[in-house]
This record gives structure tokens, sequence and C-alpha cells, in this order.
């Protein structure tokens, strides 16, 4: 079995690719070195080495990467493109936080087979289903445990083979199926054999199981059984007897089967697997939304010091982390603006030793990425430190790069009562920043009525001082200024998000207007939380709230982003750069409606005649409290927590409920000893849901340890509302939040009305 097929080896790019090239590694303008690249036979792996480093290689995955860039397309290939040109040049770009790989090579037609042939790979990759991607893995497999790659595996192979995958297995009951797959009895197993072997090592009992209860044969399910199991289990009620036909059409490998209308052990097992069988209900993956509701009405995905790659300190500025924050559907990017030389603003954390970079060549990776993954608004959000006369040069690059994209007059014309939609601004990028007085001023001014907001938390938080606005070194100077000079020019650039200090919810309610917005820093927003939540709500139905993390968090941490969701606050900025919980929950929000970054409030945080205390969910109207109830069955192919110890993981898993106070909750199943191949947990957890449209819940594998801290294995973090009941399958997400095939969790999800 080969699972490339002839096709794709016949592909001259291909061939290309697996003949091999000597292409220049690139980080820097001084580092450029020679290294020696090829595809391995398995059409999966890139193999690549030092012609002096001896053994020494490196390998990465075709399903690690994301994307090729042609050409001068990073920051890395631009510093050098005097030196090579851009039909020499191409990027590798990986999935999640792990960096680009810069290429160049010898000439225009090899840079194209590399080009053009990863992108056959990548595209190959994608578009596999469930029973593909599964051969490609357990291919996989053999050419890594076949040592010797004489095509086939000898029993002393294969024990190690078990030891990679993750399980600890009797070697009495692995030698028994070792024998059974050798049909030949050599000794050894060729690919063929070895996936027998791979079946039987994988048999799902916990699924041959639920198949039993509902094949009358014990071999099959006929249509009307299948309707059964879809009715009764996976809660699809009428649709079942439409949707049964269409899983024995898509997901049976039998064509026999297919013709008696029925689906076999392998089609059920493929269909639960697949992503209909997920926990995700497959019509709210899309745009399902009404988009047309004013900008306050949403949650938008947001990013803090969009810049930033690393920490807040030392860490290294970069176009990289703009194009990778707008990849993950972020519509609300910052940029902090200061002088620089020649006349040109520059983009850095200010006075700390992070890298910097210049203000136009932001502007323009935001042109370039801006709406390559969602075509909705992205609000800039400006943190201006600069001159009256760089902030003109500011507004003239904004204006220049950015054309017809830069939103820079009222739609109608009219100075609005309520926000326009997302809708209304799709393609459009808005600025957000200070605006000299009215909308009529025609003169360079000075900002007389406030200092910023961040400014205000330097000058007067006695618990942190502001990263957003006023590093250390910069505390008394900006306690000095409190008039700021700006430019007309990008004044008149601000439209729908004009920055303005917060007084209190009376002033905002009696005063402000919907185009009107503020900033708070997360200690002042979780205390207007905690002493004032209803009206935070009812504030947040005209005008959109930003939230920032505090100035302790120079290593690029998070708050938790749901205790301003569940006062309706907008724009929640994270550090998009730093992996964990935060991170998690903020993907797991706008994983819904086609992740483009917007997501609908509930109608209680939009109705203008509805209250909502998040304290008190119980006290709002339409208030439906629901028992949700997960049986944890078991778990497949677990990846290692450290690949090169010799150690099998101890999976445990634990459900947690992220919304308001009352639901938040964490509940855990035993461990089970040595088996993260196909632990087996059989346990059922429960909880009380009482803001249902605001809860998030996330689904975390650890590795127990007695001695210290469990380790992280893998997660998956949804919406509530999201939840398909039934058995489904949770495809799991490393810590980056990128997929990790073909690990999963089956449980059986039900939600009830309490009654």
């Amino acid at each position: 079995m080969d699972p490339e097929g002839p096709r794709v080896k016949d592909d001259p790019h291909i061939k290309m690719m697996m003949a091999g090239s000597t292409l220049r590694k690139v980080k820097s303008r001084s580092w450029k070195k020679q290294r020696h690249f090829r595809l391995l036979e398995d059409g999966l792996t890139i193999w690549y080495k030092s012609r002096w480093a001896g053994k020494g290689h490196t390998t990465f995955s075709i399903a690690e990467i994301e994307a090729v860039r042609e050409g001068h397309q990073s920051e890395v290939l631009l510093c050098i493109a005097e030196e090579y040109p851009a039909n020499l040049c191409f990027t590798l770009v990986f999935q999640g936080r792990q960096g680009n790989l810069d290429l160049v090579a010898d000439s225009p037609e090899e840079a194209q087979a590399w080009i053009q042939g990863v992108r056959k790979l990548i595209h190959k990759a994608e578009n596999m289903d469930e029973k593909e991607r599964l051969d490609q893995w357990v291919w996989d497999w053999f050419q890594k445990a076949d040592k010797n790659k004489d095509g086939k595996m000898n029993f002393k192979e294969v024990r190690k083979l078990l030891k990679m995958m993750n399980v600890e297995m009797n070697e009495d009951h692995a030698l028994h199926l070792f024998t059974m797959a050798d049909k030949s009895g050599s000794g050894a197993l060729e690919i063929e054999q070895f996936v027998q072997f791979y079946k039987m090592l994988t048999q799902r009992d916990e699924v041959w199981k639920v198949f039993q209860d509902y094949s009358a044969d014990g071999e099959k399910l006929m249509l009307e059984e299948l309707e059964n199991f879809l009715m009764l289990e996976q809660h699809e009620g009428e649709r079942s007897s439409q949707h049964a036909q269409e899983l024995i059409d898509h997901y049976e490998p039998s064509e026999s089967a297919k013709k008696q209308g029925a689906m076999s052990f392998d089609g059920f097992q493929m269909y639960l697997c697949s992503q209909e069988g997920s926990i995700f209900k497959p019509e709210l993956r899309g745009l399902y939304q009404d988009m047309s509701q004013p900008l306050s009405h949403y949650f938008i995905s947001s990013s803090h010091n969009t810049y930033l790659l690393e920490d807040q300190l030392r860490g290294h500025s970069s176009l990289e982390a703009y194009i990778q924050a707008l990849k993950r559907g972020c519509r609300c990017v910052e940029i902090d603006c200061w002088d620089g030389g020649d006349g040109e603003p520059i983009v850095y954390h200010g006075h700390t030793l992070t890298s910097k970079i210049l203000f136009k060549d932001v502007i323009s990776t935001l042109r370039d990425y801006a709406f390559k993954v969602s075509d909705f608004p992205v609000i800039l959000s400006l943190e201006n430190h600069c001159s009256v006369e760089q902030q003109t040069v500011m507004a003239q690059h904004l204006s220049q790069i950015l054309g017809d994209t830069l939103l820079t007059s009222l739609l109608d014309g009219q100075v609005p009562q309520l926000l326009p939609s997302p809708q209304e601004l799709k393609g459009k990028i808005l600025l957000k920043a200070k605006k000299i007085g009215g909308r009529d001023s025609s003169v360079d001014g000075a900002l007389t009525d406030e200092v910023s907001d961040e400014e205000e938390t330097a000058n007067s938080d006695a618990e942190t001082l502001s990263t957003e606005e006023t590093p250390a070194a910069s505390v008394n100077h900006s306690a000095k200024k409190s008039k700021s000079k700006l430019s007309q020019f990008l004044s008149d650039l601000v439209v729908y998000c004009k920055s303005v200090h917060f007084h209190d919810f009376e002033h905002s309610r009696l005063n402000a207007k919907c185009y009107e917005m503020s900033s708070f820093s997360e200690s002042k927003a979780k205390k207007l939380v905690k002493d004032a939540g209803p009206e935070f709500v009812q504030h947040n139905k005209r005008q959109l709230s930003r939230i920032y993390p505090g100035a302790l968090r120079t290593d690029s941490s998070n708050y938790n982003p749901q205790d301003m969701w569940n006062v309706g606050c907008q724009i929640v900025a994270l550090n998009f750069q730093k992996a964990g919980l935060e991170m998690d929950l903020n993907d797991g929000l706008f994983r819904q409606n086609g992740c483009c970054g917007f997501v609908l409030k509930p109608e209680f945080m939009r109705d203008e005649g509805t209250q909502f205390s998040p304290e008190r969910p119980e006290e709002r109207q339409g208030y439906k409290p629901l028992r949700l109830s997960i049986q944890v069955i078991s778990g497949q192919q677990l990846p290692k927590v450290n690949p090169k110890e010799g150690s099998i993981v101890d999976p445990l898993v634990r459900v947690e409920v992220y919304g308001v106070p009352k639901d938040q909750a964490k509940e855990e199943t035993n461990y089970i000893n040595n088996n993260g191949f196909n632990p087996v947990w059989n346990e059922t957890l429960n909880f009380i849901i009482h803001a249902p449209e605001l809860a998030l819940v996330r689904f975390v594998v650890e590795d127990h340890d007695k001695a210290s801290k469990n380790d992280f294995v893998g997660q998956f973090t949804l919406p509530f509302t999201c939840i398909q009941a039934g058995y489904r399958h949770i495809h799991l997400l490393s810590k980056d939040g990128t997929a990790i095939p073909p690990s999963s969790l089956f449980i059986n999800i039900s939600i009830s009305e309490l009654t």
C-alpha cells in the first residue's frame, strides 16, 4: 500500500523534490547557509541536513505547513532582496506559532518546483477523507518503525513502534496479534499486513458495543436501524431519515453495503470520527449569524501589542506577528507608534529593548493580509506617541498605502445614532485613535480635555503601570504631559472609533456618542464588572469598549477574557503571541460563524429593554438553565508529552466550563495508568449551565503526575451553544491551537432542561 499513489509521484515538481535540492536557508542578512533538502518516499516528510554536519538532520511534515509564499514575502527575504532576486526566493509558513523557513534556490525552475510541489502536497493533505488520513498516518508509523528500510518489520521493531505510539501492551498479546497478521509466517510484516495488525490493535470495543445495540444481525446497520440511532442517540429528530441515507452515501466504504442501503461497522466508525460526528455542530462552523447589526452588538477578536512575537520587554517586533494574528481571525490589531529616524515613524514597545519596525511596513502588511480569512472590518487601534510632524507622515502612509480600504468618511454622510454593521463595513479598515474636538476643527490642535485612559493609568493607578501606553522609563514624562498635540490630518481619519476618556456609566449614558469608545486596563475593567456589572452590560449595547492586559504582564501572559465577555465588552484584547487557556477560550468563542472574527452577542446583551446581571443570571427574562451531562468514554492515540522519553502517558480528562460566575466549574475523570493509545474511562461528569448563551466548554487531557504538575496533552474549546448531543468525537488540538490527528476523545453528551 502506498498512500501517495502513482499520480502524485509522477508529477514533475514532486519528482524534483524527491531527487533533492541544495537550497540556502536564510535567518538574517548575515546568516545564509546551504542545506540539502528532499521529499522522502512517503510523500509526507521533508528532510534536510547540512553537508558538513555528519549524521545530523532535521525533518518536518507537510501537514505542519500552512502555506508557501513566493518571492520576497518575509522580513528576512526582504532584507536580502538586492542579493537574491524574488524568483529564487520562497517562504514555508508553518501552522501555529512555529517560525517560518526562508529559502533561496539556485534557479527559478528549482524554486518553482518546490513552491508548486509543496502547494500540491498541502492541497492533497487538506482534501483527504478520514480513511485516507488514517492510511497516511499508519503508513507514516510504518516508515518510522522500519529502521533498516527493507519494507518489512520484525517483532522487535513492532515492540519499539508500540512504545512510540504511546501504548503499553502485554508482550504476549502483541505477539499474538503479530502472528495473526503475519499470514506468510515469515516473522516480518509488510505494509499490507501491518495495516491488518494496526486494525486489530485499534479495535474500538466501545464503538462496537454502540453499533451492536442498533444492529439486528451484528454486522450492519440497515437504513431504518441507522435512522433509529440518529434519532434516539444523536438527537436528530425528524432530519434523521434523510441524514441516514446521506451518511451511507458519504462514509460507507463497501459498495455492496451501499447497494443494500446499509452501513457496515467500518462506515459507522468513519462517520463517528468525521467532522459530522464531531462535537461541533457543522451548521454553526460556517457564517450563520446576522451581520447587519451595529458593531457594538458583536464580540470582536482582538489582539494586544500585535507587533510582538514574544515578551513585552525584549521580544522581537515583527510584521509576521500581524500576519499570524490576522490569519487566526483577529479583527482589531494594535500599533504602538513612536518618532523614528529619517522622519519615519516606528513601531515597538516604547522604552524597552523590543526591536523596531517601520510604521509604513506594518500598514503595507495590513493591506496585504487584513482580508485573507475574513471580509469583515479590521479596527486599527493606534497608540500614538509621535510628534505632530510624524503623525502627519502616519496619516499620509495610511491614506496612500490603504487607499479606498481605509474608511475616512461617514457611510451616508450623517452623524449616526447607532454604529454601522460589520456587513456595511466589509473590506474596510477603521482607525481607532484620538480625534480633535468636534467634527469640524481644521488646524493642528491640542487635546486639552484629558490625557488618554492609558496615560491616566500610568499616573494614578497604584496597582500597575500600564504597558499599554507608558513603560517605566516614561512615567514622569507622561505625568507632566497632560496636553498632547494631534495632527489634524491623522484626526480626520478617525470616523467611528474616537478614543475618549471614561468618566462613569451615568456620564456615558447622558453624553456619549455611539462612535466614542474607551479603553480600560484589565484591573479597571474587573472593578467595574464587580461593582456595576448590569450598567457595564447596558453601556456596551451602545458603545464599544476595549480591554487590555495590565502592566505586570511583561511575559505577554493574559487575563481571562470571559469576565469581560460576561458584561458585553466587544474588544477584549489578548496577547495572541502567548499560548494557553486564555487564547484557547478566544479561539473557542470565535471558532463559530465562519471564523470571521465577529460573534453576535446574546439578545439580552443587545436589547435595550432587557436587564442582565452576570452575577444574577436567574433574574433575566427567558432564563432557562440547562443540565449538561458528559460521559467520557475513551481516548484515541493521544500524543506523547515528550516524544524522546520512553514513558507512556497516564491520561485524565478534565472538563472546564467558563461563563457567568455561577457557571464556572471543573470536573475530571480518574487517570489511566500507562495508556495513551486507547484509554477507556467510562465516567460521567455533570454540570448546570445558567447562562448557556455565554458559556464556553473546554476539554483538557493531561498526563497525571504524582510528584509534580500534570503535563498538558491536548485540548478543545467551543461555545456551549455549538455542542452536538449524542456520541461524538473531540479532535484534540495542541497548546498552539493546531490539529494533532488522529488524537481524539470519544464521549456521549446529553443536554436537558432542569425540571
